[in-house]
């Protein structure tokens, strides 16, 4: 009697639980078409040629650390200087490199030591030195040596740096279009009685594309399979469930490669928390939480656009270790935040997004793994109604398909960066081998993740990146500081 009660509790429940989740999934695709669409008409009627020459544009300083990126560095460091914007500054943060990152962007940008005072608002490992170029034509740059201390550390250090209103942290392998910085500082400027703290942008898989002096030439989609679904993933992910999110202003998450945050409010609340590998996350919900203690109303805005670009894993191992390191920072910065949880004081943040994220990001790797485990069981039990689960099974399968179509089809009929037939239907035909292959391969990398977590594993694990360059034949081994 126990055990069936059991087996009925596990079996409702589970059934329970991703009903939900499938509603929310329902919820987001309907709420990101609105927005989705208000954001086209509202840009379509934008002349960024007037906002970037205007004098009164918020100022902007970029801050993309760099910890052993000889490999990329010179291409990516052009890229970011080709920006047409009116008041800015790019500052290049090293992190203690190992490797010849700092000399490489000494000898291609002339750069020399200077007299520089740092003011240290936010506490940080001790800055070994400041650059900046001879040449007048790099005016704009800014190159800082500093004692290896992480990204949030590195970002910390290019915030104290920096001189301008507004600081937007990039990831320095990343490729932004040339119109970025405008759509993203756009928000900031149509500041009335809210208060834009953050803007996020979206971040797109550069492997593959034809890139030439650090400008998107020409985009491909991805040859190789891990980096082809994670196109797909990123698709999902901003063009759908973030824009959803932006529109209740209940986003939690501004990507770590691409973001813009009001600067008063990121030191006041107290810049990044080097005691997370999830630190992006944990930035935002920081903000966030101050604003509401506060009681200031805010806004955390978000840009639809294909703005920025990123080379992703092409392997397993370096994949798996990403995921990893995702549900670390996920976990770490709920933990840090959990007075949010079912908190009223918070509103949307603390009745909605914390528990949404706490129940279907968090948990959700947990819950699918011990499922699995729970119909093994069964299996071997012969107590499965093979009927149900197959008619289940085959309803979960079409429609995780049909949502992975309705994000191609989003792509499609907005900014429709893959215009090649073929490469729909490429990207169509690798979404059949989600359920299959990817995503149990995400999952098990998540719960690795938590197994870090609880043998407290800090360190981010080595990464490898290919490069962008036409120099970088060769995969070059980077391990994140």
């Amino acid at each position: 009697m126990i055990y069936e009660i059991a087996l009925d509790l596990l079996t409702y429940g589970i059934f329970a639980y991703s009903s939900v989740l499938l509603l929310s999934y329902l919820a987001i695709g309907i709420f990101s078409i609105g927005e989705t669409q208000k954001y086209m008409r509202a840009n379509d009627i934008t002349d960024y040629r007037l906002l970037v020459s205007s004098p009164h544009d918020p100022s902007v300083s970029i801050l993309a650390p760099a910890y052993n990126e000889g490999a990329t560095i010179i291409e990516n460091v052009r890229s970011l200087l080709s920006l047409y914007y009116n008041h800015l500054e790019v500052i290049i943060i090293n992190d203690g490199s190992k490797d010849d990152s700092l000399q490489k962007l000494i000898d291609a940008y002339d750069l020399e030591k200077i007299d520089f005072f740092v003011r240290y608002q936010i506490k940080t490992k001790e800055v070994r030195g400041v650059y900046k170029s001879r040449n007048p034509v790099y005016k704009k740059l800014v190159v800082v040596d500093k004692v290896n201390g992480g990204k949030a550390d590195a970002l910390n250090v290019g915030i104290n740096i920096s001189s301008h209103d507004v600081i937007m942290c990039i990831d320095v392998d990343c490729i932004l279009e040339q119109d970025s910085l405008m759509k993203m500082i756009k928000p900031f400027m149509d500041e009335t009685d809210m208060k834009v703290i953050a803007t996020g942008g979206v971040v797109r898989i550069a492997n593959s594309c034809e890139i030439k002096d650090g400008r998107l030439i020409k985009v491909n989609l991805p040859r190789n399979y891990f980096a082809r679904m994670q196109s797909l993933e990123y698709i999902r992910a901003f063009l759908l469930g973030r824009m959803a999110w932006a529109r209740l202003n209940g986003l939690l998450l501004i990507s770590g490669a691409f973001g813009a945050f009001s600067k008063d409010i990121a030191i006041k609340a107290g810049g990044y928390d080097h005691n997370t590998v999830g630190e992006d996350m944990e930035l935002v919900v920081r903000m966030r939480r101050y604003m509401e203690e506060q009681n200031v109303k805010y806004k955390v805005a978000y840009i639809p656009d294909p703005l920025c670009w990123t080379e992703a894993p092409e392997s397993k191992k370096i994949l798996g270790r990403q995921r990893n390191r995702w549900t670390r920072g996920t976990i770490e910065t709920l933990k840090f935040h959990k007075v949010m949880f079912f908190n009223p004081k918070y509103g949307l943040l603390g009745m909605v997004s914390y528990p949404y994220w706490f129940f279907f990001e968090m948990l959700a790797p947990l819950i699918e793994f011990f499922g699995m485990i729970a119909f093994l069981l069964m299996v071997c039990l012969q107590v499965i109604d093979w009927r149900i689960f197959v008619a289940l099974l085959v309803f979960t399968i079409t429609f995780g398909y049909m949502y992975s179509a309705f994000a191609a089809l989003m792509e499609v009929v907005t900014f429709n960066q893959y215009r090649r037939r073929t490469d729909m239907m490429k990207l169509l035909l690798t979404a059949l081998t989600e359920p299959f292959y990817f995503h149990p391969f995400g999952v098990w990398s998540a719960i690795k993740g938590y197994i870090d977590l609880i043998r407290k594993k800090k360190s981010w694990g080595e990464m490898t990146r290919q490069g962008f360059g036409p120099a970088a034949t060769a995969t070059a081994p980077v391990k994140k500081s």
